[in-house]
């Protein structure tokens, strides 16, 4: 049976690759980003809806309403929208503060509200990232806001529960998206793709745990982290030894 998916951040990297996901099952797609052109161009192909509208404002959940009047009942809410700037925090403010923090955080939590407002069973998943576990320089808006968007989603699990409505995340690791919106150094791509796959993620790999977690068939899945990093949460295997490799005692 198809499906009204709502993705944000559709217009390009994961929120694309989620929505061209969801529309080669068969469902309906409803793709939401403040990018109008891009947007378009990229839902026009899959015979999607594209609704434009900014994340960082407080009344942006009225895109649910929107996407509800234009397609029906929203079944999944795939919050992929995010902001990654580089900040040193010398230089941090409270305007680029809040500016990450509201894409990130606030507007899932009221997307998702918005869409549990209907009181129908659905599923919600969230995007992560590995920088909810580990700090980098110049990104401590950015790694707090996953933090939170993790505990969000474990604490919308709680809440949304009892209407059938399952909360989880995807936690990526470094993802190739080449986005004009968060753009970065060469330098920084290679050193976040030293896992244990030894690259970087495509956005599709995203994706696709993003619609199996969405699927009926995990319906016993909810308030869960699903971490897709190439094994780096895991460990690294670019340390030495920490101590000599032992010897064969001499049996003479």
């Amino acid at each position: 049976m198809s499906r009204h998916v709502l993705v944000t951040g559709a217009a390009g990297g994961i929120g694309l690759a989620t929505a061209r996901a969801f529309a080669a099952l068969g469902d309906q797609v409803t793709g939401v980003d403040a990018r109008e052109a891009e947007l378009t161009d990229a839902m026009t192909p899959l015979g999607g809806r594209a609704l434009v509208a900014d994340l960082a404002e407080p009344g942006c959940a009225e895109v649910v309403g929107r996407a509800v009047a234009a397609s029906g009942p929203v079944d999944v809410l795939v919050n992929a929208a995010g902001l990654y700037p580089a900040t040193a925090f010398s230089a941090m403010d409270a305007a680029a503060w809040d500016l990450v923090q509201n894409v990130n955080v606030r507007a899932p939590m009221l997307l998702t509200r918005a869409v549990a407002e209907a009181g129908r069973p659905g599923a919600v998943v969230n995007i992560s990232s590995s920088a909810a576990t580990r700090a980098r320089p110049g990104a401590a808006h950015y790694c707090t806001s996953k933090a939170a968007v993790e505990m969000l989603t474990k604490a919308c699990a709680v809440e949304l529960a009892t209407q059938g409505i399952r909360v989880n995340a995807v936690a990526p690791g470094y993802v190739e998206v080449a986005s004009p919106v968060n753009p970065v150094t060469p330098e920084y791509a290679r050193a976040v793709s030293a896992n244990l796959v030894g690259r970087a993620a495509a956005p599709e790999e995203i994706a696709a745990a993003v619609v199996w977690l969405a699927s009926a068939d995990n319906a016993f899945v909810t308030g869960s982290v699903l971490r897709i990093d190439g094994g780096a949460t895991a460990g690294s295997h670019a340390l030495p030894p920490h101590a000599p490799t032992p010897q064969k005692e001499d049996s003479r």
